[in-house]
């Protein structure tokens, strides 16, 4: 972060040298900017292209038309929004070091940040609540997650999201309590952070992340237990071919979204650490090491179709038609996708 300007000296860079509130600016050399922006580029270009294959796939061929595949692909817009929307903006200000998109853009990109961070995990989490239902309560499954089920599920995500992110930043209840503290000390010309108070810090990320994050744990917990108690059953008893390959696929596609799970927790459990320690530590987590952290969280949305492209033989099917053009082929969305694995 770029607190109050005392401390500087002659010598120093400013974001805006003509601006007496200006932001300090780091100046990296020519050896280090380009290797980041290449591998900022790089990343940028895996996130968004992986995951608009995996919305193009599952909107494209009827047979993935499905409600887990509904929330699969509502978590991939999430992912293919930040990597299109939220990371070049913020890949210029980690290597320039200032914010050169003025005030209300960090505004809408901070809020949007949030927004799409929180809808991230809220996917995740009608994830784990669909997977639930498919094999601790198969009976049931058809039933209770309907295509109507799901769409409300995915609106109810995204509006708490708009809220959450939106809500906050633009009402600014971010520094509700601390105003004069953070325009004074904090704000400056040619910066945009997300300053958070203590009480802001730990209510945003314990219902952001730690309170579904929990009760996914406790889910999946909850579904690999049950998983393993059939896969015993089908294996000390002689069933049917296509009662055993359909529990098969039902506990791949699980293991397969708790990796996913896994890996959100991984990346963005750093962050969301360090964004409660960070108020109670007087804010002196060093603003790379805050950055970093956010960046590993970004990541998340570079791995998740990495995973299904290894665990998943529908879209690696997908993925080949769409690059060879098969798509546009007639009745191309008819095809078989639905691959055995």
């Amino acid at each position: 972060m770029n607190f109050s300007q005392t401390g500087k000296t002659e010598h120093s860079n400013f974001c805006y040298e003509s601006e007496n509130s200006s932001c300090l600016k780091l100046v990296y050399p020519g050896t280090t900017r380009i290797p980041l922006y290449v591998f900022f580029v790089a990343i940028i270009f895996l996130t968004v292209c992986g995951n608009l294959l995996v919305i193009v796939s599952i909107a494209h061929f009827k047979k993935l038309h499905t409600p887990t595949n509904y929330l699969v692909l509502s978590l991939a817009v999430a992912d293919f929004l930040l990597g299109a929307v939220i990371m070049p903006p913020s890949m210029v200000r980690t290597i320039e070091t200032c914010w050169y998109f003025g005030d209300v853009f960090c505004k809408i990109h901070s809020s949007t940040d949030v927004m799409l961070s929180t809808a991230s995990i809220l996917n995740l989490s009608f994830i784990s609540i669909d997977r639930y239902y498919a094999v601790c309560q198969p009976l049931h499954y058809q039933t209770k997650i309907t295509t109507c089920a799901t769409v409300t599920m995915i609106i109810v995500c995204w509006s708490v999201s708009a809220f959450v992110g939106f809500g906050m930043i633009f009402l600014e209840l971010n520094i509700l309590g601390i105003e004069d503290f953070y325009y004074e000390n904090v704000a400056c010309v040619g910066g945009c952070v997300l300053f958070q108070t203590q009480a802001s810090s730990s209510v945003s990320s314990i219902l952001s992340f730690y309170i579904p994050g929990f009760i996914m744990l406790v889910i999946y917990q909850k579904i690999f237990h049950v998983a393993q108690k059939q896969a015993r059953s089908i294996h000390s008893i002689a069933c049917n071919n296509v009662n055993s390959e359909k529990s098969k696929m039902e506990r791949k596609a699980t293991k397969t979204l708790a990796i996913v799970m896994g890996v959100f927790l991984s990346c963005w459990l750093p962050f969301f650490v360090c964004n409660i320690i960070d108020p109670i530590i007087n804010y002196s987590v060093p603003p790379l090491l805050f950055d970093t952290l956010v960046w590993i969280g970004y990541f998340n949305s570079t791995f998740n179709p990495i995973v299904y492209a290894f665990f998943y033989s529908w879209f690696r099917k997908a993925f080949k038609m769409i690059i060879f053009g098969e798509i546009f082929q007639a009745y191309s969305s008819r095809t078989k996708i639905q691959a055995e694995s």
